[in-house]
This record gives C-alpha cells, sequence and structure tokens, in this order.
C-alpha cells in the first residue's frame, strides 16, 4: 500500500519534464528518483511513468494518480493545520506567484516576516515576468497586475493603482512635451512587455469629456523587465506607461514628470487571485491574505 509520503514524492516528479530534473529539484541523486518510482509502481502494480532519452510523461493512470494525489494531500495538509490553527498556529506550505517587479519590491518581504512569524509554515515564492496565471490550482495566491481577461478564480483587490504616462526632464527639454495621444508617434516611446498584453496599443480616455482615444506606438526600445524600462527613461532615451507603484518614488525625486495630465490610462488594480472553492481555503492561505491587505492598504508607494 502506497503511503502520503509516496504520493508527496510522486505528485513533486509528476511535474518536471524528467528525472533529471526532479531530482535537482529534490536534492537527491537521479538513481535515488528512479528507485523511489520503480517502488511506488510496484506497488501498485501499474507503470506510471513512460521514460524517454530526456524526458518522461505521465501514463493514464500516472495523471489519475497526480490528480487524485494533490487532493488527497491538499486535505490531510488541512486537516493538519485545522488542528494546529486551534492553538494558533499556521503550518503547511504557502505557495505564491508574484510579477518579478512589484514581487521583488513588495511581496517578498513581507513572505519572510509572515514565514517567521508562523516558523512552523514553509513559504514557496516565485517571481516571474511571464506568469502562468491559468495553472491557479498550482498556487494559494497569486497577485495579478492589471486587467485580468478570462479566469474563474476569485479576485482580491489589494491596492488601487493608477497608470501614468513619464519621461525624464533630460527627455522633455531636449524633445519637447506631447500634449495629445497623437503626439506620440512624433516621439520615442518604450514598452514593457508583460501578461501577453498589447503594450504598443496605448489607451486614453480624456479628462474634459470623457472622449476615449488609442495610439499604436512604435517602440525603439523594449523590454520585459520593467526596472530597465524605468532606467531607460530615467536616462532619456523616451516616454514610458508605467504603474504608479513602479514610478512614484522617481515622480517625487523629479527623476520623472508625468505628462499628458488631461488624459487618463486604463487602471491597473494590484489583486490577489484565489480558489473559487472557499471551503477548501487553508488557514494559512486566509492569513497571508489579509496580511497583504493590511500591508498594502496604505499604499507604501505613496
Amino acid at each position: 500500500m502506497i503511503t502520503s509520503e509516496d504520493l508527496r514524492f510522486f505528485q513533486a516528479i509528476s511535474t518536471h519534464p524528467s528525472l533529471a530534473s526532479a531530482s535537482r529539484a529534490l536534492n537527491v541523486t537521479p538513481p535515488t528518483v528512479t528507485q523511489r518510482l520503480k517502488s511506488i509502481e510496484q506497488k501498485l502494480e501499474t507503470k506510471l511513468m513512460d521514460r524517454h532519452s530526456r524526458s518522461v510523461t505521465l501514463t493514464d493512470e500516472g495523471q489519475l494518480l497526480a490528480e487524485r494525489a494533490e487532493l488527497i494531500l491538499a486535505e490531510i495538509d488541512d486537516l493538519h493545520e485545522t488542528i494546529f490553527s486551534k492553538h494558533n498556529e499556521v503550518t503547511g506550505r504557502l505557495r505564491v506567484l508574484a510579477p518579478l517587479g512589484f514581487g521583488n519590491d513588495y511581496i517578498a518581504p513581507l513572505v519572510a516576516d509572515f514565514q517567521h512569524q508562523y516558523p512552523n509554515l514553509t513559504v514557496e515564492l516565485e517571481l516571474s515576468d511571464t506568469p502562468d496565471w491559468s495553472a491557479g490550482h498550482s498556487w494559494d495566491v497569486m497577485i495579478y497586475i492589471g486587467k485580468l481577461k478570462d479566469s474563474s478564480l476569485k479576485q482580491s483587490v489589494l491596492a488601487t493603482n493608477q497608470r501614468f504616462i513619464c519621461a525624464s526632464p533630460k527627455y522633455l527639454e531636449k524633445y519637447g512635451e506631447p500634449t495629445s495621444p497623437q503626439d506620440l508617434r512624433n516621439h520615442s516611446c518604450i514598452a514593457l512587455r508583460e501578461n501577453a498584453e498589447d503594450v504598443t496599443m496605448w489607451r486614453f480616455t480624456a479628462i474634459s469629456d470623457d472622449s476615449q482615444e488609442s495610439v499604436r506606438i512604435m517602440p525603439r526600445l523594449a523590454s520585459n523587465e520593467g526596472r530597465v524600462v524605468k532606467q531607460w527613461s530615467i536616462d532619456g532615451y523616451g516616454i514610458i506607461h508605467r504603474s504608479e507603484w513602479d514610478v512614484s518614488p522617481q515622480l517625487r525625486t523629479g527623476e520623472l514628470v508625468r505628462i499628458m495630465t488631461g488624459y487618463e490610462l486604463p487602471s491597473a488594480d494590484i489583486v490577489a487571485l484565489l480558489g473559487s472553492n472557499q471551503r477548501m481555503r487553508s488557514e494559512r492561505t486566509v492569513r497571508f491574505l489579509a496580511r497583504l491587505k493590511k500591508s498594502l492598504a496604505p499604499k507604501p508607494w505613496d
């Protein structure tokens, strides 16, 4: 009969493209992974993985085991946590996904402090400039900035967040300041490529009459890293379209100047994405969400 540790081991290796990569993630030797997998297959008397030269694929039985293992282990962890929570303790593993820049600046310090408060808790934080928001089942909490096109996940707003058009004083002194969206066609614009969005289409709403206007910029510089894009603009290389959380410090110091203030851009609220089944939400997730809201309610970038 297989044990919960067998299920935990198989769930771990099933998320990797090869046994070699699984062994590196688990910090054990490849033969150890192979032997443990064979032992589980012998217990179940069925093949769970097809081994190829450089990869593995789950058999139908392996796919079924991986799916059921996730549910069973979640129930075990939640039961364990429920018992501990009666003593005001939080245990288990909290998995958090966040955007690279925002996660580095605001989520990473919060995660470390949260784990320090609950020493029996393990936290896994992944920062990515191309996060897979569709894989909601893989994470307890996902931090998202902007408008989510399609999701069955529950959204909880952590902080409102506007977007601004900015440039450095150096750039404006040399090239002048655009006053309308169409003026941007005659300026150097910088694009940040993120979330598979159409980042070269900038959309505006005139504050005076609520009329809407869009312009397709032709970026001479583009990057998937927000800090790079911001630094390029500070150095005078062009105009950027950025979130207030990112540029507020530079607007205060004068390194960047907000321009085209007669127009508004679509907002990009900072939200936490959670599984839709609230009954299955763990105590660690509930407490971490509360900590997020408390930390971001008075916007730390203001």
